[in-house]
């Protein structure tokens, strides 16, 4: 067996044969990914990449409770197995013991293609795509924009082990695409972006017309003020509001009293109205689409996170439902601790309003307001509220009579993205979106496009 092509599942099986401690964990995760890059309607880079990253979490049940201890290496052949597992003991002897420890997991049932090979990407992902987005070049070029982006798509295979007989895989296939239109003096600019899973369901003519129409928008500059505004936010930045918002929604934190979950006197806002809106947040791992790891991976603990609940089964959650509060997240163990159900976070994230309009009939429908296209570099200011502030990005539009009569200054805004629930007015037709901000670490998710009456644009931004 050469070192360099041993199967995933036999050094799993190897690592966990070599183990001494009381319990194991191993997670072994084979990525490849390829990407293409492009700029000025011309493309400049692409390649293909492989690589695999071992994890071992050793338990250990002393006196005192059971301790774990964790240690991820990337590269790993046979012959780097025994310090590694040593290296997870090791730790796993010399901490204090885990606060969040819990039996292994048992009984979820055998991945049957747990001892196959692993799934591969490669450039061929591209193969449509590719002549597709050469045909935009041609087009922009003729229009006078210039394109410049990046497509990457990434599959990982995962593999995980336990001394408690699991022995389960999920592959995850994840695309990104981020196009962005210049005008020739880079005065104007415009992007979108799309996640896929394959590239099949990507089409850069619309993309690139999409971008050309917000272009022309640009060309009338209007200068407005600070205040508060009626906004079309669309559903990349719904997309990066919530998802923050999910990333705070540990149930354990709200009962302690430091989120904006937390009940003033005690307790949860659990039950709690938070949108007169019959607005359904949720997550599935089976969602068609936006399929995501159908049981707990957890490379390491926090607050939404236990690596003693890996190979857990996930199953479909609401977290908001037509409007309350229905669900926090949490781990066997914080589920414990507050009384309420085993809730993991899932891979993927939902928002449903029950509308059917599109962008293009909410804009239609506004008197006076604006569009936004993204939001970025947004960051927490108070949790206790879960205030945000970040900038917008790309194109902030002025919406007269049904109309965008050109493209205005941007802003740096301030909100909740929980006292935006409260507040929107409308929601559209949920479709499949790529958050811009978070797309390095969350990219599965679908959003309609949100009016609210009073966003708040805190100040005047001179970003792009």
């Amino acid at each position: 067996m050469a070192p360099n092509h041993t199967k995933p599942h036999e050094i799993v099986e190897r690592a966990l044969e070599l183990s001494t401690a009381d319990g194991c964990v191993v997670i072994a995760d084979e990525e490849s990914s390829a990407n293409l890059r492009w700029a000025g309607n011309t493309l400049t880079t692409n390649g293909v990449t492989r690589g695999r990253t071992l994890t071992v979490i050793a338990t250990v049940d002393g006196k005192e409770g059971t301790a774990s201890g964790v240690v991820s290496r990337s590269a790993v052949t046979a012959a780097d197995l025994e310090p590694l597992v040593r290296a997870a003991e090791a730790a796993a002897r010399g901490a204090s013991p885990a606060e969040d420890a819990q039996p292994l997991v048992t009984g979820t049932p055998a991945s049957p293609d747990f001892t196959d090979s692993p799934a591969e990407t490669s450039s061929a992902v591209f193969t449509e795509f590719a002549p597709a987005l050469g045909e935009a070049f041609a087009r922009a070029r003729a229009g006078g924009r210039e394109l410049y982006g990046f497509a990457h798509h990434e599959l990982v295979s995962t593999y995980i082990g336990t001394s408690t007989g699991l022995r389960l895989r999920h592959d995850q296939p994840n695309g990104t695409l981020e196009l962005n239109a210049k005008s020739p003096d880079r005065l104007r600019s415009a992007w979108a972006g799309r996640s896929t899973r394959d590239f099949k369901d990507v089409d850069p003519a619309a993309l690139d017309a999409e971008l050309a129409q917000r272009l022309g928008w640009a060309e009338r500059k209007i200068e407005l003020p600070a205040g508060r505004y009626e906004t079309l936010l669309p559903p990349t930045a719904v997309a990066d509001l919530l998802i923050y918002q999910m990333w705070s929604a540990a149930a354990r934190d709200a009962v302690e009293g430091r989120t904006v979950f937390s009940k003033p006197g005690g307790g949860t806002r659990l039950g709690e109205r938070l949108s007169e809106l019959p607005l359904t947040l949720r997550s599935d791992p089976n969602e068609p689409g936006l399929e995501s790891a159908p049981f707990v991976i957890a490379h390491s603990s926090g607050d939404d996170a236990s690596v003693f609940d890996n190979g857990l089964p996930l199953t479909a959650t609401d977290w908001v439902r037509e409007g309350e509060l229905a669900h926090l997240s949490t781990t066997r163990h914080s589920a414990g601790l507050t009384g309420q159900p085993v809730a993991p976070t899932i891979g993927n994230l939902i928002l449903d309003g029950g509308g059917e309009k599109s962008l293009e009939e909410m804009v239609a429908a506004t008197e006076r307001g604006l569009l936004l296209t993204c939001l970025w570099y947004i960051r927490e200011v108070d949790p206790a509220s879960l205030l945000l502030t970040g900038l917008t990005r790309d194109g902030v539009y002025l919406v007269e009579n049904g109309q965008v009569v050109g493209e205005v200054n941007n802003f740096r805004f301030n909100e909740s993205p929980v006292d935006l629930l409260s507040r929107a007015t409308e929601a559209g037709r949920t479709e499949k979106t790529l958050p811009r901000e978070w797309s390095d670490w969350f990219t599965r998710a679908a959003m309609p496009t949100v009016r609210i009456p009073d966003f708040n644009m805190s100040s005047v931004s001179k970003g792009v």
